[in-house]
């Protein structure tokens, strides 16, 4: 019997999680279809309920369902209650188990472009739930000490406080967006750019790039921003331009489906395969 997958989201059309799912398993001859399930957040308890009524395999999450779905599994692994959001639903036996690749997906995705992430000092730009999955990872990979930038000061004063017992020995820091700290500019040696701001390529995504001091880190900085459409956003065009090595959101969407993937099947995901599909 052919084995369903899906992503849940509202709206769910634009995702690229079929594409690539169902890329590796033809790779790799699996009876599987993922397809994508558009939900309404009002109708995520009835949709969930589906899918245990169906014997769905698995099943991915994005906005706006990650958080709300931590209250409705019969578990959910402490990586994800962490960082507050559940991207893919594993099952096991009659439960679904919620866990958060996202995390390690960034660590991977930059460990495959030759990034260092043990010992070194990061700056992620945002506090939302993209911002708090790079911490969780970049701490999880070695990452000596962080800073976090927030639009709203004491939001990112909370979030550290929050993840710092978890994050340990890694550094938090709490800083201003926009007024970010000659220190942590000159020390940095990744900036991750976690917030929405660089969606789209109008005056606002230039403007924010823009207002991020790059003249400020070292050469050998590596600057990831983890919006992918467009995939070369203003932010890592003007980090281009300055001579930085870059890293483009498309890592971290293709290794957090390699490591679902991978906990669905069991097998390892066909990383090339997947890449391809994702365009």
């Amino acid at each position: 019997m052919t084995a369903i997958y899906g992503v849940l989201g509202w709206p769910v059309a634009h995702s690229r999680s079929p594409a690539m799912h169902n890329a590796a398993f033809a790779a790799l001859g699996l009876d599987a279809l993922y397809v994508p399930l558009a939900v309404p957040p009002a109708r995520l308890p009835a949709a969930i309920a589906a899918l245990r009524a169906l014997d769905v395999a698995g099943a991915n999450a994005t906005l706006p369902h990650k958080a709300a779905l931590l209250a409705l599994l019969d578990e959910v692994e402490p990586a994800a209650r962490v960082i507050g959001a559940v991207n893919t639903i594993v099952r096991d036996g009659a439960r679904l188990i919620g866990a958060n690749t996202d995390a390690e997906g960034l660590a991977r995705s930059l460990q495959h472009a030759s990034v260092v992430l043990a010992g070194a000092r990061a700056l992620v730009l945002g506090t939302g739930g993209a911002a708090r999955a790079a911490l969780v990872g970049l701490a999880g990979a070695g990452a000596e000490r962080i800073w976090i930038a927030g639009r709203r000061p004491a939001h990112a004063q909370q979030l550290a406080l929050e993840l710092r017992a978890h994050c340990a020995p890694c550094a938090l820091d709490a800083c201003d967006l926009a007024a970010l700290p000659p220190a942590a500019l000159a020390a940095c040696d990744l900036l991750v750019q976690a917030t929405s701001a660089t969606l789209g390529d109008g005056v606002d995504a230039q403007a924010f790039a823009a207002s991020i001091p790059l003249d400020a880190l070292r050469a050998e900085a590596v600057v990831c921003d983890l919006v992918y459409k467009p995939l070369h956003t203003a932010l890592m065009q003007r980090a281009s331009t300055r001579g930085l090595r870059t890293v483009d959101g498309l890592g971290m969407l293709l290794h957090q489906g390699a490591l679902a993937f991978e906990r669905w099947t069991g097998q390892p995901a066909p990383l090339a395969v997947m890449r391809s599909a994702l365009g």
